[in-house]
């Protein structure tokens, strides 16, 4: 931390920028027609993240997209503590280099909040994740 104070001149502690908790989260398409979808996302998720995840559930109808409030329509996990520098630092140094035509991230996904979105296509970028047993 002393060393980003000396490199940025940052006047206070708070203002340095860190990181807190890490959302990763699967959104499933076909979740309510067919449950082995959403169970397989559960498991890619668990060998990705190394934590057992949740699943979430629709908070409205929309009947354009056919889709019930309490629905499952996916699975999240929360990453704190160690695991979170864990996944952070395979997401920098495994995965990110492993993205075919990977040109740096962008800077326009920041909210206002501080928040940092980075959308991945598709799961088998991780290391983890065998190719063969991908639905």
């Amino acid at each position: 931390m002393t060393f980003l104070i000396k490199k940025f001149t940052y006047t206070s502690k708070m203002a340095v920028p860190c990181l807190k908790i890490i959302y990763v989260n699967i959104g499933v398409d076909d979740a309510f027609s067919n449950h082995k979808f959403l169970d397989d996302s559960m498991r890619e998720l668990e060998l990705i993240t190394e934590q057992h995840p949740i699943v979430t559930y629709a908070k409205k109808s929309i009947s354009t997209f056919k889709l019930r409030a309490g629905q499952a329509i996916g699975c999240k996990v929360n990453l704190r503590k160690n695991k979170k520098h864990d996944f952070f630092d395979k997401l920098i140094n495994i995965v990110l280099p492993r993205v075919c035509d990977f040109r740096g991230l962008s800077l326009k996904s920041f909210d206002g909040n501080g928040s940092y979105l980075i959308g991945i296509k598709e799961q088998i970028i991780f290391p983890e994740i065998n190719y063969d047993q991908v639905s």
